[in-house]
């Protein structure tokens, strides 16, 4: 399902320590990774020496740190717009997930501060495993909380998960279908009989035929703020969101501006969950 990884490496941040944590999964072992790291233009070709010779330096640092079958990695030194280069890379090389820092700037100050996280969020069809930059401690992937809803990409994240956590001692699925009400349960409550709700019924009995330890949770309230609460209070190590790509085609070179200001599920989850956020989407 993961067959090609981009990592792109700005030589700061957590995506390396993510990478180390995704390799010790079976099925991430398996994937090639392709290492990028981007150059910007300058001003000089003095400069710009300065600027390859550094960013050569960062990549080797990259490359040796990560400690990867040298038959399954490729290092990847690219001059240009980073937000565009990754977006680019990414199609080049078929990426079936992309890892990126991330800030955690959230709708017009990511704009405005040009964030590049943001940027490829908006407009990379692919999936994206976005990673703050030191806001918390990369762990071992061993709680893994998905979020369950009835599109394509959500049950895209489920399947992934499931590959996953079927390979990883003493794993934990955390199966939540957030439900938008006014009300608002403590999340102590938020345990329900999976049979009650239809995804997470499905869900579960995967879980189960595959022997993997799962608990269901069904909060009620704003889905983003209850979702990241779950994931805080269950110290949850990745979670997996789905993503649609909701933009028309005739878009897809303009940002969807009502995303962009924070205003989608996965947004408001990007910036604010407690630990790294994979969405998933569906190839179009």
């Amino acid at each position: 399902m993961i067959e090609k990884i981009l990592l792109a490496d700005s030589g700061t941040g957590n995506t390396e320590a993510m990478m180390k944590a995704l390799m010790e999964i079976p099925l991430i072992q398996r994937a090639e990774v392709t290492v990028l790291h981007v150059v910007a233009p300058q001003v000089t070709a003095e400069e710009m020496t300065d600027k390859w010779e550094a960013g050569g330096k960062t990549l080797a640092e990259a490359i040796n740190a990560l400690n990867l079958d040298p038959k399954r990695v490729t290092a990847m030194l690219r001059e240009g717009d980073p937000k565009d280069v990754v977006c680019k890379v990414a199609e080049e090389v078929e990426a079936s997930l992309i890892i990126m820092g991330s800030r955690g700037l959230r709708g017009l100050k990511a704009i405005l501060e040009n964030s590049v996280s943001q940027y490829v969020f908006q407009l990379a069809s692919r999936p994206m495993l976005l990673v703050k930059d030191d806001l918390y401690t990369i762990r071992p992937i061993k709680r893994v909380l998905v979020a369950l809803d009835k599109s394509d990409s959500a049950q895209q994240g489920l399947k992934l998960a499931l590959s996953m956590l079927r390979d990883i001692k003493d794993g934990e699925l955390i199966l939540v279908h957030s439900v938008s009400n006014l009300k608002s349960k403590p999340l102590e409550e938020t345990n329900p009989d999976p049979a009650a709700d239809p995804l997470l019924a499905t869900a579960a009995a995967e879980a189960k035929r595959l022997g993997i330890k799962y608990r269901c949770a069904a909060p009620e309230g704003k889905a983003g703020q209850r979702i990241c609460q779950l994931a805080e209070d269950m110290n949850v190590n990745l979670l997996i969101l789905g993503s649609p790509d909701r933009r028309p085609s005739i878009a897809k070179g303009m940002p969807d501006l009502d995303r962009l200001l924070g205003e989608s599920l996965s947004d408001y989850v990007r910036v604010y969950a407690p630990c790294p956020v994979l969405l998933t989407r569906m190839a179009t």
